[in-house]
């Protein structure tokens, strides 16, 4: 098994981990329980109190973590990896405009946090209709909000 982490670049880390920690439902912590390789590893290098500016943890101990790595020179062109948020729980049986509306309100959401709209996708399958949002965090990197 692979023990790892997502790195996520970044010229003011802690702000980028407050975004991101609002938008995933991650904590600046790692869960006491379950015991998690991460989670044991953090209390012995720092203790069991330790809280970081620049580190996400899931609040179940069961997804990767996210590290911030403070670079000093900005994004440039598209990323290579992104992240899709599926706030409707990829719940196909949902009607697509219940899931239209559910993305949209994360959307909102997370503009307010300082995240910018890139484009809007929906395609209307029959057998399979998608609706996604193309978006931007503070520091530009892409992400989706799809349902």
């Amino acid at each position: 098994m692979v023990f790892w982490q997502l790195t996520i670049d970044a010229n003011d880390p802690r702000s980028l981990a407050r975004f991101w920690a609002s938008a995933l439902g991650y904590l600046t912590a790692p869960p006491t329980s379950p015991e998690t390789t991460w989670w044991q590893h953090y209390r012995a290098r720092l203790g069991s109190e330790a809280a970081f500016g620049d580190r996400l943890f899931d609040p179940e101990g069961l997804r990767p973590p996210i590290w911030f790595q403070p670079v000093p020179e900005s994004k440039a062109g598209k990323n290579r990896l992104h992240l899709d948020l599926y706030p409707t729980g990829r719940d196909r049986a949902l009607p697509l405009e219940q899931r239209i509306e559910i993305v949209e309100a994360k959307v909102a959401d997370l503009i307010t946090l300082g995240a910018t709209v890139q484009r809007r996708e929906r395609e209307d399958d029959p057998d399979d209709p998608v609706y996604f949002v193309v978006m931007h965090d503070p520091e530009g990197n892409e992400f989706c909000v799809g349902g």
